[in-house]
């Protein structure tokens, strides 16, 4: 669940709790539906190389967002595992309720509602038809449920580090955002670079900035790598105290209403820094290159990340990719 230790402690760099994406934030941008069996074998495959917190589906509108049509039918598919945490993101209080339905009948469904909201009001308008106030209203509803429901109520800052349509973020907005969630009960927060334009000093200064605003509440960072800053700004976050980094297998990834934005962080090449810096995470990076390879022939391409091309590294040298 939300509170499982990520790892044992390493030597010299401590532990992080990773969040695997790319069922969910790694597939919405795809053209070519990927199939329910194709998205649990995924999932199963991911869990098998470590990965204990997952992002597997999400609750919206699947005429705006196809490939999440089949949500529910992947959540039902996914093995009842006690030390595993599932999310399923919501946009809106519709999306909660079918979190909480996806529990109904003595089910597993998902554990944690995904909540979300938007640092601008242009790219909130768009996303999911809210101007920040709009989104503060909705969010504090939404956590309300998630929370009463018996759902880990955790929301994500959309847009902190910059606006497609409105260009710069105010760093005392997010903070601003990060105090109502807390105060709505959120007990996780993460700031999602959604576009990729941050950089490190920015990270330092918004997780400073939020970790003020909702003190004792869980940080968590979501990074794009649309204009290669990607692992810098996870590693910034790190050094900034953040507890929980999201990322997604093979680099996949991007926001349906987001112009030119691109993948998230790959998992395999954040977990290759995480583990030459002696920071411990619990997921498997030769496993996740293997996972890599086998996702290329059902997408019929290679995947983004790094890793998966260059393979892994050791004291005795280069590991075939």
């Amino acid at each position: 669940m939300l509170e499982t230790a990520a790892g044992d402690t390493a030597a010299n760099g401590g532990t992080i709790s990773i969040v695997e994406v790319g069922a969910r934030d790694g597939l919405q941008n795809e053209s070519e539906i990927i199939g329910t069996a194709d998205k649990v074998a995924l999932l199963n495959r991911l869990l098998a190389a470590g990965a204990r917190r997952l992002e597997v589906a999400s609750f919206v509108n699947p005429a705006r967002v196809p490939q999440m049509a089949d949500a529910e039918a992947v959540i039902a598919a996914l093995p009842d595992l006690a030390d595993v945490s599932y999310i399923g993101l919501c946009l809106n209080k519709r999306g909660v309720l079918r979190a909480l339905a996806s529990r109904e009948g003595n089910r597993r469904g998902v554990d944690e509602a995904g909540c979300v909201i938007v640092a601008s009001d242009t790219f909130g308008q768009r996303n999911q038809g809210q101007t920040i106030a709009q989104g503060i209203a909705e969010n504090r509803e939404m956590l309300r449920l998630a929370r009463e429901g018996g759902l880990v109520p955790q929301v994500t800052i959309s847009a902190a580090f910059g606006c497609p349509f409105e260009g710069q973020v105010l760093p005392e907005t997010v903070a601003r955002l990060a105090g109502e969630m807390a105060d709505a009960g959120a007990v996780e927060i993460a700031v999602a670079d959604t576009i990729g334009v941050g950089v490190p000093s920015q990270v330092h200064d918004i997780v400073g900035r939020v970790r003020e605003a909702a003190p004792g509440v869980r940080l968590r960072a979501h990074f794009h790598n649309t204009r290669g800053t990607g692992l810098a700004n996870a590693w910034a976050a790190w050094e900034a105290g953040v507890e929980v980094l999201d990322s997604s297998l093979g680099g996949l990834g991007g926001c349906p209403f987001a112009p030119r934005a691109t993948g998230n962080i790959a998992t395999e090449d954040l977990i290759y820094l995480l583990d030459r810096s002696g920071v411990a995470s619990g997921i498997d990076l030769d496993r996740l290159i293997e996972i890599n390879h086998w996702f290329e022939t059902v997408l019929g391409r290679p995947l983004p990340a790094m890793l998966g091309k260059a393979g892994n590294y050791s004291a005795t040298g280069v590991v075939a990719a």
